[in-house]
């Protein structure tokens, strides 16, 4: 199977909303679990997409969009732009205490109340990226170009380092990103966080 990575375009943005809800449980699909599927997108694919396409880059093969890296140069610039350009119209839309089941609300409170990076990890690892691949582009090696490819943008834009969190209990993924040269941070119960630096 043919697949080619290549920069994000503005007509893209359904796409992440679909991977990003077809891979949100550890790599699982969540469609079923949401009543509404664009919840995991709205958080941790599209914003990127949005407010800096410019960190973004896609799997495409013969069936369209298969996977997608987007992340940003500076997590704490990024942070303030969700808050006064993304989250507002989000949170008008579901109100605190909404959703249609436990997912949902889950979610929903995250769009009320996201986390914020820790700023010590900030400080050194001032990038954060996320990472989704549908199982039909899995296995042909185009996750570890992919990590390659942001981290090259990022170096290339001065950058000292990239983090970002995996499921604990996603040990696969967390022995596929220690090969590609990632270090754990730390880990709140919730979360590993990883690291990578380039300076």
């Amino acid at each position: 199977m043919n697949a080619t990575i290549r920069p994000y375009r503005d007509n893209d943005l359904d796409a992440l909303y679909d991977v990003c809800v077809r891979t949100a449980d550890r790599g699982d699909d969540l469609t079923g679990a949401l009543a509404d599927p664009l919840l995991p997108g709205h958080l941790y694919a599209a914003p990127y997409g949005v407010l800096e396409p410019e960190s973004a880059f896609v799997v495409e093969d013969a069936a369209g969009v298969g996977g997608y890296i987007v992340g940003t140069t500076d997590t704490a610039a990024f942070e303030e732009r969700l808050e006064a350009e993304w989250l507002p119209a989000l949170r008008g839309r579901y109100p605190g205490g909404s959703g249609g089941g436990d997912a949902d609300t889950m979610y929903i409170a995250l769009l009320h109340h996201p986390p914020r990076q820790d700023v010590a990890i900030v400080a050194d690892y001032p990038a954060h990226l996320h990472i989704d691949l549908l199982p039909r582009v899995q296995g042909l090696g185009l996750g570890r170009r992919l990590i390659e490819r942001f981290c090259a943008e990022m170096q290339h834009r001065g950058v000292a380092g990239v983090h970002f969190g995996v499921h604990p209990l996603n040990h696969r993924a967390l022995a596929f990103y220690n090969h590609v040269g990632f270090a754990e941070l730390s880990t709140d119960g919730g979360a590993v966080v990883l690291g990578r630096r380039f300076a």
